[in-house]
């Protein structure tokens, strides 16, 4: 593949950055930031043209704050200004980029997703479970994998790519932040984690870049995985990695492989979560456990629905939320059900969805 030269023009084009700023204000139109930075568009969009034309940008303050599905992360979220230089960036150089992904690379792709990796997980269940062999699942899970990309290594994997010397000065200046740290040490933790962040390693979960530069990152090893180990059931949906074969010591040695690629050549670990098991015992992957007949969804998840839908009756009840928000949650639960085989669970979930108002004690 040709390295990319002559793109750092075409990122702060006029209409590059006014299409950024529609992709960036999506579903987000009438928020202050976004309106404010709406009342004086052309101007805006100017200001962003000139400082990365003088290259005078620098990356504005993070916002900082926990989520806790599917499990605690920090969420770093940058001012509206920086999300629309975000999207010029990626517009032009996601599609080329993402050629040289293999296809089973799943997570924030055009046309991929979790529903997407389920579904070939399973094709491939379905496909070796007719096999007479016994076959086994080797579940690979990187260690704070956000949190501990080396910046030396994604940029010299950058400049492999690119040849444009005023993309890769952007490209630095988003990786290398000046004034946030986003790294963790290896042995932190993030629910007690007290300690001074790193500046030399970690990419800001909730960055569009991010997203781009954490599967570039293990794009490195999922090429060392198809064409140097010929791995043919090899399935990545961001740090989460399934393999299949039916020799287990086979599999033993081939986790031996990765981890020895990820740390010598990524300088990443791999966690405790690491296992390799029969696939009767069902694989938890993208918020399922899927089997070669069925898939249900994670009993964590199932829990936490559960327990989010018995909430939200609570705060409807007290008038704090509208029906349209419930409604809202409830159909986004019972569209990610369709996806698995959830009919017991559907039918507990309806025969307690009962939302009434303690004034009027009135069902809607």
């Amino acid at each position: 593949m040709k390295r990319i030269k002559n793109m750092y023009e075409k990122i702060y084009d006029f209409e590059n950055l006014y299409q950024a700023y529609l992709e960036a204000r999506k579903n987000k139109r009438y928020r202050d930031e976004v309106l404010k930075f709406t009342a004086n568009l052309e101007e805006n969009l100017i200001q962003i043209q000139n400082e990365l034309i003088y290259k005078t940008y620098k990356v504005g303050r993070y916002r900082e704050f926990f989520v806790y599905e599917p499990k605690k992360r920090l969420i770093m979220a940058l001012p509206f200004k920086d999300r629309v230089v975000q999207w010029a960036i990626y517009r032009q150089l996601n599609p080329i980029l993402d050629k040289q992904f293999i296809y089973d690379s799943y997570a924030c792709r055009k046309g991929k997703g979790t529903h997407k990796a389920a579904d070939r997980l399973q094709y491939w269940l379905r496909k070796v479970n007719r096999k007479p062999q016994k076959y086994y699942y080797l579940k690979l899970d990187i260690s704070k994998y956000f949190y501990r990309i080396d910046h030396e290594i994604l940029m010299n994997i950058l400049k492999r790519e690119i040849a444009d010397k005023d993309l890769l000065w952007l490209l630095d200046v988003i990786i290398n932040s000046e004034d946030t740290k986003f790294g963790l040490p290896l042995d932190a933790d993030l629910d007690n984690f007290e300690g001074e962040r790193l500046s030399d390693v970690g990419m800001p979960i909730g960055n569009l870049t991010s997203q781009l530069f954490a599967n570039l990152y293990l794009n490195e090893l999922d090429q060392y995985a198809k064409h140097k180990l010929k791995l043919r059931y090899y399935i990545r949906y961001m740090d989460d990695i399934i393999i299949l074969h039916h020799d287990k010591k086979y599999l033993h040695a081939v986790k031996d492989d990765i981890e020895n690629f990820l740390n010598e050549k990524l300088k990443l670990n791999l966690n405790r979560k690491t296992a390799i098991r029969p696939i009767t015992c069902g694989i938890e992957f993208v918020g399922f456990r899927i089997w070669p007949t069925h898939r249900k969804l994670k009993k964590k998840t199932a829990l936490k629905m559960k327990r989010c839908l018995k909430y939200l009756q609570k705060v409807y009840a007290r008038g704090e939320v509208d029906f349209k928000t419930v409604n809202a949650t409830v159909q986004s639960y019972f569209g990610l059900l369709k996806h698995c085989n959830s009919y017991k669970l559907r039918r507990k979930l309806l025969q307690a969805l009962v939302f009434v108002r303690n004034s009027d004690r009135r069902k809607e």
